[in-house]
């Protein structure tokens, strides 16, 4: 799984508290849309789809989930815990979210604005889309 990247986001470390900053070379594409996940019920799984065109970065703002990535040959489970480590999931990459802590918000960052065109939401579409 050679596109996947664990990206440690700049921090300023402070008695008063860390900040930690996103801006134009932290990740490798311009963000147009933001949005977050919170309030995920235990058990519960977001994701489950792939884009044809839009990338990612997945941070854990607070608390922690798992994200399954598949690339259609190999699959890998990643935990994101920290709020300066953002996950870079690129495009046509399948993703799921799971094992949601009390509390945890997931910020995403895209590359894209919404497009349902752009969504793969069935696995056996997608492996066929990766076979072709």
């Amino acid at each position: 799984m050679k596109r996947v990247e664990l990206i440690t986001i700049p921090k300023i470390e402070d008695t008063r508290g860390n900040l930690a900053v996103i801006e134009k070379e932290c990740i490798p594409f311009e963000i147009k849309r933001v949005y977050y996940l919170y309030d995920v019920p235990t058990g519960a799984y977001r994701g489950a789809h792939a884009h044809k065109e839009q990338s990612e970065l997945l941070i854990a703002l607070s608390g922690s989930f798992e994200v399954v990535l598949d690339d259609g040959f190999e699959t890998r489970r990643i935990m994101l815990n920290q709020p300066n480590k953002g996950l870079l999931v690129p495009t046509m990459m399948w993703r799921e979210l799971d094992n949601f802590s009390s509390g945890a918000v997931c910020l995403v960052l895209a590359s894209d604005t919404f497009d349902e065109a752009d969504y793969i939401r069935d696995y056996k579409e997608f492996k066929l889309f990766k076979s072709t």
